[in-house]
Formats: structure tokens, sequence, C-alpha cells
């Protein structure tokens, strides 16, 4: 299964199963172990649990098996590696504190070129 379908699955469930505030970043070009990073806020550690248990059943089902899967019920960040893509479910209060949005829209210098400033 292509980045982009899997993609498109993440999205759509986390959607159905109302989490808020979806991001998605391409990070294509920025790091070599994913392509995109699809953020998610859960009203509750149950709720993050239970968004990426519902997509990687989803997957299961296409006959996609996810990586690995960090986090459980009481954890306030639950990430499920796809490979390709990872998704980040967090409550609000730890998506607040990590800022993965603007870590990750930061442009870096690339090799043999200086930083100013």
């Amino acid at each position: 299964m292509q980045a982009e379908e899997v993609l498109k699955i993440v999205q759509e469930i986390l959607d159905e199963r109302k989490g808020q505030y979806i991001t998605t970043l391409d990070v294509r070009g920025k790091t070599s172990f994913t392509d995109y990073m699809v953020l998610v806020t859960g009203t509750s550690n149950r709720h993050l649990k239970s968004l990426c248990d519902y997509v990687e059943e989803r997957l299961k089902e296409s006959g996609f098996k996810a990586l690995g899967v960090e986090g459980d019920i009481t954890s306030d960040w639950v990430l499920l590696d796809l490979g390709d893509v990872i998704v980040h479910a967090m409550t609000a209060q730890a998506r607040e504190f990590y800022q993965l949005e603007k870590l990750w829209s930061v442009d870096r210098p690339k090799e043999n070129e200086a930083e100013v400033g």
C-alpha cells in the first residue's frame, strides 16, 4: 500500500472517530524515516488510544500491518508507526507543550550551509 493510500485512510478514520485538530505534515526531504506525520488531538487518554486502535484495525483489514504502537490508555501521547506515515495522537496539553507542528516547520540549514543568527 502506498503512503498516500495509508494517509487517506488515517485521515478518514481520525475524522470519523472525532479526532480534533487533525494536521498532516509532509516531512519528505526533512527526514529519512517517514514521509508524513499526522497529528491529532483527543479528548481523553482513552480517546487517544482508541483513535490509534481504530486506525490500526482498519489498515489490518486492508492487509497492512502497523510497525508499532507506543503509549497506552494512561498516556497523553500515543504514537502509531505505519512506516511512511506516523500518527501522533495527543492530549491538548501535550500537543501544546511539544509543539510538533512548529518543530517540523522549521527550515534547517542544509549540510555545509552555515547558520546565520
